[in-house]
């Protein structure tokens, strides 16, 4: 990694900082992969989206 490159994506981020809506909106996403996440966790994968395994016998 290019740690003088990051500095100044850094520095040009600090002086032109994201519209509220573009933190709004990225922090939407996050939240929306977050419940993704938990309702799987919860009440797993349904039967139709679980891939057989081509070894398997019947």
């Amino acid at each position: 990694m290019n740690i003088m490159g990051w500095l100044i994506r850094a520095k040009r981020w600090a002086q032109n900082p994201p519209s509220a809506g573009q933190v709004k909106l990225v922090f939407g996403v996050i939240a929306l992969c977050l419940v993704i996440f938990g309702l799987e966790r919860v009440f797993g994968w349904p039967d139709w989206m679980v891939l057989n395994r081509l070894d398997a016998k019947p």
